[in-house]
């Protein structure tokens, strides 16, 4: 079987950086596409797949099975778990406005702070953070979306501050899978990699909540606001140091936001903004009448549920249920390409995985979101018609999004299995002391290409680990810069985008929202690549040490 295998090589033009500028090809050919051309989503992303195949057959010698092998493996991702859990997510939002309880939330919201500024950062930044802890994979971006579109807000400025707030978050995010995961693979403990990202997020978290209201009313709004976003920010940032430190990488974000809400919206109870600042024009807020508990609760339901199921989702007693030789082991199966003779190694003879596992319950965040969609029916008493409306609506809606988001994970499945993402990390590893700078840059790049920062640690975690030895510096840094890089490129990845997109309603507007937030996801990553550079070579007392896994 071994001659039947196809070995990657990471640098087929015999110049790494020339090799590294091929491989850029087809990451240009999207930017291209929706920043100049301003292509529909899914348009960029069926021409990138067209271009990144021949890239990886005429440049790389991948052979065309194993292509296809990738597309195939890479849109099945798209589709399970990522636009599983899109669906889902939109269609627990519609029975929320179906019901009528979305007015009874947008009430509840208004009673708090009728700002939009606040309620972009108790929704978008607080609420988020928390869905990010607990589902990651894009559900918090398309859940938060949908709420503030729904209390007035636009659905491009929606779209774009959620993706701008999910940033914080992101490294800890599905219960602290890309720490953990990336972990793993290298063979370190996961605590001290945990702590390194805590603090090299201090910045990053604290800034993040002043900068969406800068984005949203200028310094203005800075000032009439800067109470409660630094009450929202402190708390948030110090939650999540002191638990990235303390309590590992499972945690901090779900701790955080809920410290963090806790203690704005109770600090909204004695303090309000002078000025109230609405993107609606709205001035009239007579209606806003105390809501009675039952009735507030009752109208959360849907989101109350969901938390309930996520956390049960997230419990190790349940997991065990599924796994194999349990009682639940049938609910996951895995399809191979059987009929492919041969597979791929990567240049260290390592086999790469061509084959699609599935698992329909406990590893899906979407089946937690579906059974919250169907309690949700159950505790409201929703009309069966007014539920298939609901769902039809769902399944109209996210069609072309899910094919967008389809064809983009298969384009970062064919850059992955061809080399064509190793070859732009081994290049920026070539630049010596400067790659303290370029550590974060990576991850940057990794998550734009594969849209999550637990594939993007994987990808590169091996990369950063060995250049971190080559350079002298502790390779808890190179392996936290590349998370903490990952998150910033997190708003900018066009899987995120299709999904934000989806979520409020701006199908074939990608470009836009594109062009929106990379100019922040660029600015973003600049000032972590000096930070990283500063903690590497004056400030590398705070590198905590690593421990190795014992085998």
């Amino acid at each position: 079987m071994e001659e039947c295998m196809w070995q990657q090589i990471t640098d087929p033009l015999g110049n790494i950086f020339l090799s590294a500028a091929v491989a850029f090809i087809p990451i240009l050919c999207f930017l291209l596409c929706l920043l100049t051309f301003k292509l529909k989503g899914y348009q960029a992303g069926f021409i990138t797949v067209i271009v990144a195949s021949a890239v990886a057959f005429f440049v790389y010698g991948m052979p065309f099975s194993l292509i296809g092998a990738s597309f195939v493996q890479g849109f099945a991702q798209g589709m399970w778990p990522i636009a599983w859990i899109i669906i889902a997510a939109i269609f627990l939002y519609k029975l929320s406005v179906k019901s009528g309880s979305f007015e009874v939330i947008k009430q509840s919201v208004m009673s708090i702070t009728p700002d939009h500024r606040i309620q972009v950062i108790l929704i978008g930044f607080c609420f988020g953070s928390f869905l990010e802890g607990a589902i990651g994979f894009g559900g918090p971006v398309a859940i938060t979306a949908a709420l503030l579109v729904g209390l007035g807000l636009k659905p491009l400025y929606a779209a774009g501050l959620c993706l701008i707030a999910n940033t914080a978050p992101v490294a800890f995010g599905a219960v602290g899978i890309p720490i953990i995961a990336m972990c793993n693979l290298v063979g370190v403990d996961q605590h001290a990699v945990s702590a390194m990202v805590g603090r090299m997020l201090v910045p990053l978290s604290l800034t993040v909540p002043f900068f969406i209201v800068f984005l949203m009313d200028g310094f203005k709004g800075v000032k009439e606001t800067f109470p409660a976003i630094f009450v929202a920010a402190v708390s948030f940032t110090g939650t999540q140091f002191l638990s990235s430190n303390f309590l590992g990488a499972e945690l901090p974000d779900i701790v955080s936001a809920i410290v963090s809400l806790a203690c704005t919206t109770l600090f909204l109870k004695v303090w309000k903004p002078s000025n109230i600042f609405r993107l609606d024009n709205e001035t009239n807020f007579s209606n806003n009448t105390q809501l009675e508990l039952g009735v507030v609760v009752k109208a959360w339901m849907p989101f109350i549920l969901l938390i309930i199921c996520i956390v049960i989702w997230t419990q190790p007693w349940f997991k065990a249920l599924f796994a194999k030789g349990a009682i639940f082991d049938y609910t996951q199966v895995t399809i191979a390409f059987n009929n492919i003779q041969g597979g791929i190694l990567d240049e260290n003879g390592k086999a790469i995985s061509l084959s699609l596992p599935i698992n329909f319950v406990a590893l899906q965040a979407g089946t937690a979101i579906l059974l919250a969609a169907f309690l949700t029916i159950w505790t409201l008493k929703i009309k069966a018609s007014d539920v298939g409306e609901c769902f039809w609506d769902t399944l109209k809606e996210m069609a072309i999004p899910c094919i967008t988001i389809g064809l983009v994970v298969a384009f970062a499945f064919i850059a992955k299995n061809s080399a064509m993402s190793a070859t732009l990390g081994l290049a920026f590893a070539q630049t010596g002391d400067a790659f303290a700078f370029f550590s974060p840059v990576i991850g940057w790049i990794g998550v734009f290409l594969t849209g999550s920062d637990t594939s993007a640690n994987l990808l590169f975690g091996p990369l950063q680990q060995v250049t971190a030895g080559e350079l002298g510096v502790g390779e808890a840094l190179f392996l936290a810069a590349n998370s903490v890089g990952g998150v910033v490129g997190k708003m900018i990845s066009p899987q995120s985008i299709a999904i934000a997109c989806a979520a409020v309603g701006l199908v074939g507007k990608e470009s836009e929202l594109f062009k929106f937030t990379l100019k922040y996801s660029i600015g973003f990553i600049l000032l972590i690549g000096i930070w990283t550079f500063i903690i590497a070579f004056f400030l590398n007392g705070i590198i905590p040490e690593i421990v190795p896994l014992v085998k």
